[in-house]
């Protein structure tokens, strides 16, 4: 069923959104993805439906933080919905609540995660523990009947959190199973995401240019060598590339790196090689003697840096190198800053990539951004209307690129 052709006239509608926002003292930082669900969420009211919001915030492993709670946003959401939000502090108990709900009202449930059932996983065992398979199944049961709860408070259940499509939860693939066809769908976000991916996979224009950023090799490294085998380029910044510089015996004083993963870094770079890629990495950077915006800074060979600082941006050359690796491109995909964005004094790595982007979307490429800190980036840098489409999701893209089946996409189109 799709969205536009559902009528919700009189109807109750769950709605799983991703509205993990970042939060600093309890204020919204970046409200992308409360925008991005805007239309879904708006279409029902406009068509006559009562809407019962739900998400998850952070990573409270089944138990209540004050600091993860979604009451904290409520006023937000009510304002960019233009009508009041109500709020049920217990996501398993909103029975009462979700029953009085008249068309045109809104719910919105308490962080999914307080409850380990969400996302399904055994808490307090560990996996080698032999008691940990009996335990996963247990689980696996008490999921069900979280999400059966969730799917008893309304008529038909809407998908549109790209964010966490990756992640079979309750609410995101498993209450599928509580609605026939008709009463499921993807909502207007998920489709454009769909849509976007597929036009990436399915309708490759060259040059195909892939920047991969952020802190840890290991958190990128399916992605990193699936895209060794479809990108033409694939520039590499952030602090995964300290363990690039570490690997070929370079000093990299305290900046952050993986011990462990020496040999995927060299490993990469001998696919990118067997792969006919042009692996583009930073050759020097901006150092900070403190993690700060504050901390003092110097501009050294990325296989040179002093004992007493870290890496903590691209430097001057590295720029320049990146941003001659997206000249001409005609495919874009972008995940991962290239240093600590967030601290203006650190940030003009990230904004020279992004610049870039601009400048090749301009010149008719097709640019992708995904991930919570990119999509950071460009709204920081003043770029987000200069590229081609911004993805809520960072690990749901970066799986469906490698072409991994997204069971949230997948409990309703059953593909």
């Amino acid at each position: 069923m799709k969205i536009s052709d559902y009528n919700f006239a009189g109807k109750k509608a769950i709605v799983r959104v991703d509205f993990n926002v970042p939060l600093q003292d309890g204020k919204i930082t970046d409200d992308t993805r409360i925008k991005g669900a805007l239309p879904t969420l708006k279409l029902i009211l406009e068509k006559g439906g009562a809407l019962i919001i739900m998400s998850h915030m952070g990573k409270p492993k089944g138990k209540v933080k004050a600091e993860l709670s979604l009451s904290q946003i409520v006023d937000a959401v009510s304002k960019a919905l233009g009508t009041p939000v109500q709020f049920c502090d217990d996501c398993q108990k909103a029975d009462a609540q979700a029953a009085a709900l008249k068309p045109g009202e809104v719910l919105m449930l308490e962080n999914l995660r307080f409850y380990a059932e969400e996302e399904g996983k055994p808490v307090g065992i560990d996996k080698e523990d032999p008691a940990y398979e009996e335990a996963k199944k247990a689980m696996k049961e008490s999921q069900k009947a979280f999400a059966k709860k969730l799917a008893s408070y309304a008529d038909c259940w809407v998908m549109d959190a790209f964010g966490t499509a990756h992640r079979k939860h309750a609410s995101t693939a498993v209450i599928a199973d509580y609605f026939d066809a008709d009463n499921k769908m993807l909502g207007l976000l998920m489709e454009k995401e769909v849509a976007a991916v597929d036009n990436v996979l399915s309708n490759i224009k060259r040059p195909f240019v892939a920047i991969m950023g952020g802190s840890k090799v290991s958190s990128k490294i399916g992605i990193i060598e699936n895209l060794l085998g479809k990108v033409d380029k694939l520039i590499l910044c952030g602090g995964m590339t300290y363990t690039f510089s570490k690997a070929h015996g370079g000093n990299i004083g305290k900046s952050i790196v993986e011990l462990d993963k020496l040999d995927v870094a060299l490993n990469v770079e001998k696919m990118a090689k067997e792969n006919g890629v042009e692996l583009v990495l930073p050759v020097d950077c901006v150092t900070g003697d403190d993690f700060s915006n504050d901390a003092n800074q110097t501009i050294v060979p990325v296989t040179d840096i002093p004992d007493d600082v870290e890496g903590m941006d691209a430097g001057p050359k590295s720029r320049e190198l990146f941003a001659k690796a997206i000249e001409g491109a005609k495919t874009i995909l972008w995940n991962g800053p290239a240093g600590v964005f967030e601290f203006d004094n650190f940030c003009a790595g990230s904004r020279a990539i992004g610049e870039a982007v601009a400048k090749a979307t301009a010149e008719g490429a097709f640019s992708l951004i995904g991930g919570g800190d990119s999509v950071a980036c460009v709204n920081k840098f003043g770029l987000a209307d200069k590229v081609s489409y911004i993805s809520t999701g960072g690990g749901a893209l970066l799986e469906a690129i490698e072409g991994k089946t997204l069971p949230g996409v997948a409990a309703v189109l059953g593909k």
